[in-house]
Parts: C-alpha cells; structure tokens; sequence
C-alpha cells in the first residue's frame, strides 16, 4: 500500500511513456542493422564500421546513420519488398505449374481406366493448360 501511495498518476505516465521511447529505440536499432546489412552499395568494411559505430555509440550512431543514409533506407525497403513479390509470384507460378501437372496426370488416369471418353478427356485437358 505504501509503494501505490508514492506513485501517482504522473509518475505512471512518464514510466509509460519512458518503456515506449526504449521500445521505439530497440525497433530503430534493428532497422539500422536490418538497412546495413541489406545494403548492396556498402562494402563490407563499411557495413562493419557502420556496425561498430552504431554498437558503441549508439544514439549517435543511429542519429549519424540515419541524416547520412536515411534517403537510401526507404530505397533499400522498397527494394525489398519488390523481391519479396517476385518470389511469392515465382512460387505461385511453380505451384499452379505443378497443379496443372498433376491435374493431367489424373485425367489420363481416368482416361486409361474407361471412367472418361476421349471427348472429354480432350475438353477437360485444355481447361487445365489454359
């Protein structure tokens, strides 16, 4: 009782809003060494300087990184976005491809044990390729 005494509603607003800050801090930490190390332009004695600037100051670090680089971070994420969407496309393409294949397969199955007719064997084939 006398620990819920000595804070008042003030001093919970400001431990709260103190936890947000160190959350937000962390999540632009691991933005800065996401966008270091996606960065092609980089060598890789500049990601590892870029790394060791950031690890032991910090605050400057990311403050530095973000004024000299930050024009390019948006560059970066969008980047990878864009591949991220080629591969889910590529992985799409491959699974509707294998489908189709599949799908063959089982209609001359059905062809060879007499459960379908040519006719159909021929209309049902071209609905899978198309």
């Amino acid at each position: 009782m006398l620990v819920a005494a000595e804070w008042g509603s003030g001093q919970v607003f400001w431990s709260m809003l103190w936890f947000f800050l160190f959350v937000i801090w962390i999540w632009m930490l691991f933005v800065v060494f996401g966008d270091i190390f996606r960065s092609r332009d980089l060598s890789g004695w500049g990601k590892a300087l870029w790394t060791i600037f950031v690890i032991f100051l910090p605050y400057l670090g990311v403050f530095a990184y973000l004024i000299a680089r930050g024009h390019k971070m948006g560059a970066h994420a969008a980047e990878a976005a864009r591949q991220q969407d080629e591969a889910l496309r590529q992985y799409g393409q491959q699974t509707t491809a294998t489908s189709s294949a599949d799908e063959l397969t089982k209609l001359a199955e059905l062809k060879a044990s007499g459960a379908i007719d040519d006719a159909e064997y021929t209309r049902l084939k071209a609905k899978a390729l198309a």
